[in-house]
């Protein structure tokens, strides 16, 4: 027998290529178990072909590796056979670990297959050894090496499906599987060589394909299969942890907009939209289980009042501890809800209503204990309506209504307590509900109109201009006076547009006497608290300005002196954009509030407005008297203008002129009126100039 020799190069090489080949092959079957459709069908048949060409390239490296006194060649026709049915016999074993079950009968069925796939492969290419005489076998190494090839396939199968699927860790894994794998298939390759015996007279046939060139082509084809097929798979590993990575912060960005659409952000609780919700959720299972349920509408007493003297960030921290009371007190099946302010809804199962009641009267004397909030001990009250499924409403809007109208009724009769719902509640509410509606046409129907209250030089002019005050011409319950209709403006949002229709009627008016030669008349405007926190309210005033060519100067804002010390610093930048552009800004009813001299001294203010609660009482010795000197002086400090409202009496208006109030106005001297009506006045101006001249002669 010939004596044959291992080149120890190419035999490490034989044994790189079959654990590339094992890792290719793990690796195949996670990219096509992770896809889908014709992606899973390409990984598959890319994955087998290029773990059949890798096992069998190194069949072909290790018969390279093997030193003969002699030129070895090769059947080419056999030799592509071989290739092929190493390529048919990797895609069974893809199919059998990716798809189904891997159960000890199946994986019993394909290491069969496998394996005699395998080894078929090999003695196929041994056969292609074009060598005369023949190879003589000995057969008990050829069914060692048979039996091995169906061990290492069976190995293989199950490494494969258990590494088929998961993360973090799974690279390592499949390196140390791929290395049992390739000493698997390595070991098959060199049993079954010790099986062949080559003759001493054996010699190569002179046909064929050389095996240098065959060398050359199995290395180059074999490696770039399968360096191209590992280097696609990292690829297409990395775009999938990309995209999940992506998948998975989309997936987390639309749980945060979905909680920040659905929750409130203060209080973390339910907001309208989720009430909403669930609302219809409990209607459909009261009315599918013939159960109840009741809607409470609460609203604090005073917290306004707290908002306003504390500032907002106390509001807010109150309403979080009245949150956190609520929700440690309630039992059972409910849903709290803020929609705003200081308005809350509970929504609760309920067997009769006096469960209700026990959870009202609990929640008044709960939210009645002082709360501490930060170096404050701050105390507010709950005044709360109470409608019961189905017999107060049939569906969301009426139940809502309702329980909203026995609340306002809850407040009207002494607050800090607890209503239910009773039809005859339904007048004052019904009647304020089509208010709304009417205010939304009011517009529209220009059915708003402006009265004008003129304001003198002290103590009896001339007019230096006039105050704005807003009247609502009702088709049906006549002139509405603003306390009538303000509330639910501000209620229901429409006080913006209000607001701004005041604003441009107002400079419209002033422009049309001053067309009438009245050229330093002007006109004062009063802003609600939510059309002063308008970021649109500069641009509103700029165009109103230059629509009716009126002189800024001309125009004079007034704030109330709550609304500006709600936000002292946001009231300072606004009222700066405003006075920056030549309008005046007036701080209305001062004295009312809960000042702050501080910022008052930074608010760019240019007049001060005595309320008229100081004035009514007005005398010489009250304590209002002493009151108002004091803001005349604190004006006069700060060069501001004063202006007094509220002017009744001649009394009142020599004692306000004494002090040094630069501006009156009041029903003495004369009421508001609509502008059509102002040539009144002009005739209430000779009739006193008249009076001054005779006295005087």
């Amino acid at each position: 027998m010939l004596i044959m020799s291992y080149d120890t190069v190419m035999v490490i090489v034989s044994i790189l290529v079959a654990f590339l080949a094992s890792y290719t092959a793990l690796d195949m079957a996670g990219r096509v178990v992770n896809s889908t459709g014709r992606a899973a069908q390409a990984w598959l048949l890319g994955g087998g072909f290029a773990m059949g060409i890798g096992i069998w390239a190194m069949h072909f490296i290790g018969m390279l590796a093997m030193k003969m006194p002699m030129m070895m060649s090769y059947n080419g026709p056999l030799t592509l056979l071989s290739m092929i049915i190493a390529v048919a016999a990797s895609l069974f074993a893809l199919w059998i670990v990716c798809y189904g079950e891997l159960r000890w009968p199946r994986l019993s069925y394909g290491a069969l297959i496998l394996g005699s796939g395998v080894a078929a492969m090999h003695y196929t290419g041994m056969a292609a050894l074009m060598l005369e005489p023949e190879i003589i076998w000995n057969w008990g190494w050829v069914l060692v090496s048979v039996v091995i090839a169906l061990l290492a396939s069976g190995t293989a199968l199950w490494l494969a499906f258990r590494l088929r699927k998961g993360a973090g860790r799974l690279a390592l894994l499949r390196a140390g599987a791929a290395i049992v794998m390739g000493f698997a298939i390595a070991g098959m390759h060199y049993t079954g060589m010790v099986a062949a015996s080559f003759p001493t007279q054996s010699h190569m046939m002179h046909q064929g394909v050389d095996s240098d060139w065959l060398a050359i082509l199995v290395a180059v084809v074999s490696l770039s299969i399968l360096g191209i097929t590992l280097l696609v798979s990292m690829l297409d590993a990395r775009m999938q942890a990309r995209t999940s990575m992506l998948a998975s912060s989309l997936a987390e960005a639309n749980r945060e907009l979905a909680q920040l659409a659905l929750q409130d952000n203060l209080t973390r609780l339910p907001n309208r939209i989720l009430l909403e919700d669930r609302l219809d959720q409990a209607i459909n299972k009261a009315t599918r289980e013939h159960s109840r349920f009741a809607l409470m509408f609460m609203d604090l007493d005073g917290f306004k009042a707290v908002n306003d003297a504390f500032g907002h960030h106390i509001g807010d921290s109150l309403l979080v501890a009245v949150t956190e009371r609520m929700t440690t007190s309630i039992n059972g099946h409910y849903t709290l809800a803020r929609l705003g302010g200081d308005e809350f809804v509970l929504l609760m199962e309920i067997e009769e209503p006096n469960e209700a009641a026990v959870t009202a009267d609990a929640l008044v004397k709960l939210i009645g204990k002082p709360f501490n909030i930060s170096r404050y001990e701050l105390n507010v009250s709950v005044s709360i309506g109470i409608a019961v499924y189905p017999g107060d409403g049939v569906d969301e809007r009426e139940l809502m209504f309702n329980a909203d109208a026995a609340m306002y009724h809850t407040k009207n009769n002494g607050r800090n307590g607890y209503y239910f719902f009773q039809p005859s509640m339904n007048t004052i509410a019904q009647n304020q509900l089509q208010l709304i509606n009417d205010l939304w046409l009011a517009l529209d129907k220009s059915e708003l109109r402006l009265f004008y209250q003129p304001k003198y030089t002290a103590p009896s002019g001339p007019i230096v201009g006039f105050e704005a005050l807003l009247r609502w011409q009702h088709p049906q319950h006549g002139l509405l006076s603003p306390d009538t209709f303000l509330p639910l403006a501000e209620k229901s949002g429409l006080i913006i547009s209000v607001g701004n229709w005041v604003i441009n009627e107002a400079c419209r008016q002033l422009h049309e006497w001053h067309k009438q030669g009245h050229k330093n008349w002007s006109v004062a405007v009063n802003l609600s608290a939510l059309q002063f926190e308008q970021n649109s309210l500069v641009d509103t005033v700029m165009t109103a300005l230059e629509k009716h060519h009126i002189p800024p100067q001309l125009l004079t804002l007034e704030v109330t002196e709550t609304t500006a010390m709600r936000n002292p610093d946001e009231s300072v930048r606004i009222l700066t954009a405003l006075t920056d552009l030549g309008v005046h800004a007036s701080i209305d009813d001062f004295g009312t509030g809960y000042s702050s001299l501080l910022y008052l001294k930074r608010l760019p203010a240019s007049e001060l407005k005595i309320d008229r609660a100081f004035v009514n009482e007005l005398s010489e010795d009250s304590g209002d008297a002493t009151i108002v000197s004091a803001i005349v002086a604190l004006a006069q400090s700060l060069n501001l203008k004063v202006v007094a409202e509220g002017v009744e009496t001649s009394e009142q208006q020599a004692f306000l002129t004494n002090l040094g109030c630069n501006s009156l106005q009041g029903y003495l001297l004369g009421k508001p009126i609509p502008p059509e009506r102002i040539h009144e006045l002009k005739e209430f101006i000779k009739t006193q100039e008249n009076e001054s001249a005779e006295i005087a002669r």
